[in-house]
């Protein structure tokens, strides 16, 4: 593995917050499927940034239109318009309405939180004074800000910011009782991924999405789907959402949307967006043109390429693959999210570092499960070599 050592300000600090634990690698080049480290060492990306570049690495399309955007306009402000945000709001709301049936609106932001954050926002404003509370999964994450880290279902990581938001609450996942016990007349929202990525690459049963729809319909709650991690065909459906044949209200989205381009959006259907005003919520980089562009030529390639369908074919293969493995006990996840839980007594943070070491990027999201999340354009033989490098990685940590 190579060596890695910040570059300090000359007094021997690193120059970054101390909020990321000390990196292994520092990588420096990326194409497709396959990282390069500064010492040249070639690695297969089979983590994608956390679900980011679905496209691969310095992807042509992508890498053209930011590059062409970059030498035409940058930013503007929103004070004015520009005709790429445009062509991106009208893609994307295509898209959503193709999915899900309903007409609606969007708001561009830099991040998932970000997105989040405003989804939260349109919750508020539906509600009204006293009926402002949002319920969301143990085991959820929504973001790092002080709202989506609230509404994020990881009390450990609430600990050192208390006192948090009001207005959050949490039931368990997949336990449609457990949530209606959590709803009261304070309540506006629920929030809810698809599959719990930082949870564990835990997918939600679609009886039970289809019942939490029905308990919002009855209830007068607007379902909010949060689809950072799981949008644009990373399950194998446009979104994760569709796999249990419901309609949400509000959408947020990020990662995969700009392909590594830091972008995410909210969309809403039409009746819930118009519930903003001017002045209620913005960005100073809400539909920057640089970033929709990216945008655009995200959502034109996957398109082309049929993203979803890919993820399910590569994603079975995957699993199969996978499921052969000495070491690994099972399989979960959808499309290409997957999570690969190991046999007991092995340590995924072990395997982790031996798999890195052995030249494969994966994470260890629970204490003994891996998660992969390659690009959907991953090929047959870069998924047998991965396969083969994560059964070398596990076979050194095996109980004797």
């Amino acid at each position: 593995m190579s060596s890695h050592a910040f570059t300090t300000d000359g007094h021997g600090r690193c120059p970054f917050m101390p909020v990321f634990g000390a990196p292994q690698v520092m990588f420096e080049r990326g194409q497709g499927t396959v990282l390069w480290d500064t010492e040249g060492r070639r690695y297969l990306d089979f983590l994608c940034g956390l679900a980011v570049t679905s496209l691969g690495h310095a992807n042509p399309v992508v890498a053209e239109a930011i590059c062409t955007q970059a030498n035409t306009l940058l930013h503007v402000s929103n004070l004015f318009a520009n005709p790429v945000a445009t062509e991106a709001a009208v893609r994307l709301n295509s898209l959503l309405a193709e999915v899900t049936g309903e007409g609606g609106q969007v708001f561009f932001c830099n991040s998932g939180a970000e997105a989040n954050e405003a989804a939260l926002k349109l919750a508020r404003k539906f509600g009204g004074r006293g009926r402002h509370a949002v319920v969301s999964a143990y085991g959820s994450f929504h973001g790092r800000t002080l709202a989506t880290l609230a509404a994020t279902g990881q009390p450990a990581k609430h600990e050192p910011f208390h006192p948090m938001p009001d207005g959050f609450r949490h039931a368990t996942f997949n336990d449609i009782d457990a949530l209606a016990a959590a709803v009261d007349t304070t309540v506006a929202a629920v929030l809810l991924e698809p599959v719990q990525g930082e949870g564990g690459v835990l997918p939600a049963d679609p009886g039970y999405l289809r019942a939490v729809r029905q308990l919002c319909d009855e209830r007068g709650l607007l379902l909010i789907m949060d689809e950072i991690q799981t949008g644009f065909g990373r399950t194998g459906e446009w979104f994760g959402f569709q796999h249990a044949g419901i309609v949400p209200d509000v959408v947020t989205m990020a990662k995969a949307l700009g392909n590594g381009f830091p972008i995410g959006a909210v969309w809403a259907r039409t009746e819930v967006a118009g519930l903003f005003r001017p002045g209620d919520h913005g960005s100073t980089y809400s539909g920057t043109a640089i970033a929709t562009a990216a945008a655009n030529a995200v959502l034109q390639e996957m398109h082309r390429i049929d993203a979803p369908h890919l993820a399910r074919e590569r994603g079975e293969e995957l699993v199969g693959k996978l499921q052969t493995v000495p070491g690994v006990a099972s399989v979960r996840g959808v499309g290409l999210l997957l999570a690969a839980e190991l046999a007991e007594g092995i340590d995924a943070k072990a395997v982790y570092a031996s798999a890195l070491e052995f030249g494969l990027v994966t994470n260890a999201v629970t204490p003994t499960a891996l998660r992969l999340a390659p690009p959907i354009t991953v090929s047959s033989a870069e998924i047998d070599e991965a396969v083969a490098i994560l059964a070398l990685a596990i076979q050194e940590h095996l109980p004797a």
